[in-house]
């Protein structure tokens, strides 16, 4: 059987290879970034806007990058409501990036989560800082150390409101939680508060809402200085420099170290070259002095991860929360 062959189907094909071989082209031209935005998906004043600021002034002090690189603040839903939008509306978008920590993770396993999107519905580009939960309290608070507070909760839990700058079941709940579980207390009973980012939490201690806050160790330096709180225990595994605070095993609490990491991360469909140069951005931004002098002046500590390091670190994250959140019935 012969086949005749159509100048228009000669047409097609050619313009089909064509259509292809440009589409190729374009994954796989040299990225070039512009009108960057760096979003914490937060109110401001919390770890998420600290670290989108911190970073995107050091990114642009030291010329890594040309340009500018707006910060902007996406509150809701413990980060869950910008993730929603950005893994629908933003796939592609080399040029937006944003910061997160383990809620990316807690919120896509609880039970009741409201995030059905994850770590994995994203390209996580780089890890940079790590950080420790703290139990915080006003400097005139009548609990001077962390077993008066747990004596005080164990008494009468109605009576003692625990606050925190995002929803229950998410980072700071669970930190709050874990010293008071491995305690010994009922944590389903204990009151526990949330706040709309670290920053309205604080504010609410401040104004007398509340006996105590979960929060990031860092976040609290500077009002410690100020006399304005005081910390009665961190999640470290030993003292930290940058803040006279006791850890939960000094404080007779054993079991309860926890870790907050901060990371970059952009979209999903982020072409390679795109990555490669946000790796490099990140890497040398990591290596900078002005970061360092950045991290001091924070209260944070480095922990600079690359793209597969940093992948890889997240999913051993992922069991371990899981293992937690199902120890408080709160798992999938």
């Amino acid at each position: 059987m012969v086949f005749k062959v159509k100048k228009w189907m000669v047409a097609t094909l050619a313009f089909s290879v064509l259509g292809a071989c440009a589409k190729k082209d374009m994954s796989n031209a040299e990225y070039k970034p512009e009108a960057l935005i760096m979003v914490a998906p937060s109110g401001a004043g919390g770890g998420w806007d600290k670290t989108a600021r911190s970073i995107s002034k050091v990114l642009t002090d030291t010329k890594i990058i040309n340009g500018a690189m707006t910060v902007e603040n996406v509150p809701g839903a413990s980060g869950a409501k910008f993730l929603a939008s950005y893994t629908t509306k933003d796939v592609g978008n080399n040029n937006k990036l944003f910061v997160n920590s383990p809620p990316i993770l807690i919120n896509n396993l609880r039970k009741d989560g409201n995030s059905p999107v994850g770590y994995k519905d994203v390209t996580p580009i780089a890890g940079l800082t790590k950080d420790f939960a703290a139990i915080v309290v006003k400097a005139d608070s009548p609990y001077k150390d962390l077993k008066s507070l747990v004596d005080a909760i164990k008494a009468d839990p109605s009576k003692v409101s625990i606050g925190g700058g995002s929803s229950p079941g998410s980072l700071d709940h669970l930190s709050a939680m874990l010293p008071f579980f491995k305690a010994g207390l009922d944590v389903t009973k204990v009151k526990y508060l949330p706040h709309d980012g670290g920053g309205e939490a604080l504010t609410a201690l401040l104004g007398g809402n509340l006996a105590a806050i979960s929060t990031d160790a860092s976040s609290v330096v500077e009002n410690v200085k100020a006399g304005k709180v005081r910390v009665l225990g961190i999640s470290a595994p030993e003292r930290i420099t940058w803040l006279d605070a006791p850890t939960y095993k000094e404080a007779g609490i054993s079991g309860a170290e926890f870790v907050v990491w901060r990371g970059v991360f952009g979209p999903k469909d982020m072409s390679k070259s795109a990555l490669a140069f946000w790796s490099k951005a990140f890497a040398d931004l990591s290596a900078k002095p002005e970061w360092a002098a950045e991290l001091k002046a924070q209260g944070w500590e480095a922990d600079y991860k690359d793209a597969a390091a940093f992948t890889a670190y997240l999913g051993q994250q992922e069991v371990l929360l899981k293992e937690l959140l199902t120890a408080l019935q709160m798992a999938k």
